[in-house]
């Protein structure tokens, strides 16, 4: 399985894709249409917000597991432009029928409260994802089975709109949703979710039983997990190793693999702590290099330098067994690149990684600076290819952290990437029935 082991927006996306090509299903277990993976094909550019990048594979099912958070309409807009694209979805893509629904009204509170007067602002994508987890958590959501009962959506739509237009107007003066218009818009929109939707654990186990492997697509990242992130500077999900299980109802003895994602830099989307981070020019110079601008939403990205004692916090909260380091080719220019090894509290090192956001205010970046390459690396296929320097840094990552880097991404393009020899052979031999 797949995890990031920053904020996200590690480029799970291209790395979830190249692999894909080993595996029989890819599942997503976590988040919902808050979540962009960009993968680049001989030029051709594919934003998936809800659909696994397995779609993009010939023969290889995709799942959107009951972890995941749906936006009925952002789900067929999506399809709609795969169609489009030419691949085959029909089939070959399934919903579960317990994943929880996205309806307007989440939409309305969510944007309602991030704007409110005297709120924490996370930075959230105000597209409904948090309330409705939290409708799920209150055990008061909709699920895909649900979606597809027109009786009970209806009920549901006139008791939840009753309701969350009078919460949304007391409190942020926010007008009134129809819901007459919302059930006439969902009860169509289920008729053409239907095909797709299945009892996705059932369909998962059978593939394991059969003797088929699953890769798991996580969203987001460790540090935006909401037990394990800096919360509450986090997503409303979890998006470490452990929610693979519980986000699709595979057994956690069946992954015998964590892949953990990290960029060779660091970057952070909206608020919160990020201990690491360059605000001169040289962080300028990581966002224009590296593109980094939000794929969903556009928002440019805080930038910094890697931060190897969070790298190590990841390894242990997901079990990480082989690092892929991906953008490597942003450092290229560099004639220096400090990296993060250590963390001081009030002048004291520690190696522990602060519950509170308030306790990262005192944190102190111990940095260890090495000589950049000043070379391209930019569509490497081999670790011989590199620079020595190139190497060198690689080598002390994997020495810092004490786990081995087994890609490393050189590029955007499919083909742009080194494959260590033994991780290489993993992934082709991998046990039968294992994710």
């Amino acid at each position: 399985m797949i995890v990031g082991a920053q904020w996200g927006d590690e480029g799970k996306g291209k790395i979830v894709d190249v692999l894909s090509e080993s595996f029989s299903v890819v599942a997503r277990y976590a988040g919902g249409h808050n979540a962009g993976h960009t993968v680049i094909i001989n030029g051709k550019k594919f934003v998936l917000q809800l659909v696994p990048c397995g779609v993009l594979r010939q023969g290889c099912r995709s799942v959107i597991g009951n972890g995941v958070v749906l936006d009925p309409m952002a789900f067929l807009k999506e399809v709609a432009a795969l169609r489009d694209a030419g691949l085959k979805v029909d089939g070959n893509l399934f919903v579960s029928n317990r994943a929880h629904v996205i309806l307007p009204y989440h939409r309305m509170i969510e944007l309602a409260a991030e704007n409110a007067p005297g709120r924490v602002k996370i930075g959230t994508t105000s597209r409904g994802i948090g309330p409705a987890y939290e409708d799920k958590m209150g055990r008061r959501g909709l699920r895909v089975a649900d979606l597809l009962d027109l009786q009970l959506l209806k009920k549901h739509i006139e008791n939840a709109v009753r309701e969350k237009n009078m919460i949304a107007h007391a409190l942020f003066n926010s007008e009134p949703l129809d819901a007459d218009k919302m059930y006439a818009e969902y009860a169509a929109a289920a008729e053409k979710i239907a095909p797709f939707v299945a009892d996705t654990a059932v369909l998962l186990n059978q593939a394991l039983a059969a003797g088929e492997s699953i890769l798991f697509e996580g969203a987001q990242g460790t540090m935006l997990d909401i037990d394990h992130g800096t919360y509450p500077f986090v997503t409303s999900s979890s998006a470490t190793s452990g929610g693979a299980a519980t986000g699709t109802g595979i057994a956690p003895n069946a992954i015998d693999s964590v892949i953990g994602l990290t960029k060779a830099y660091c970057t952070r989307v909206g608020e919160g702590p990020f201990p690491s981070e360059e605000k001169g020019d040289a962080g300028q110079q990581l966002r224009v290099r590296g593109n980094e601008f939000g794929a969903v939403t556009g928002r440019p990205r805080r930038t910094g330098w890697l931060d190897l004692p969070l790298l190590r916090y990841a390894r242990m909260i997901n079990g990480i067994s082989w690092l892929v380091v991906t953008k490597l080719d942003v450092l290229d220019e560099l004639a220096e690149i400090p990296v993060c090894v250590g963390l001081k509290i009030d002048g004291k090192p520690t190696g522990e990684i602060p519950a509170q956001a308030s306790g990262f205010d005192k944190i102190e970046c111990v940095y260890h600076k090495m000589p950049g390459w000043r070379a391209s690396t930019q569509g490497a296929t081999e670790f011989g290819q590199l620079p020595k320097a190139a190497q060198e840094y690689l080598a002390f990552v994997e020495k810092e952290t004490g786990v081995r880097v087994g890609m490393v991404s050189t590029g955007p393009e499919r083909d742009q990437i080194i494959f260590a020899d033994e991780f290489a052979r993993e992934m082709q031999t991998r046990s039968p029935g294992k994710v």
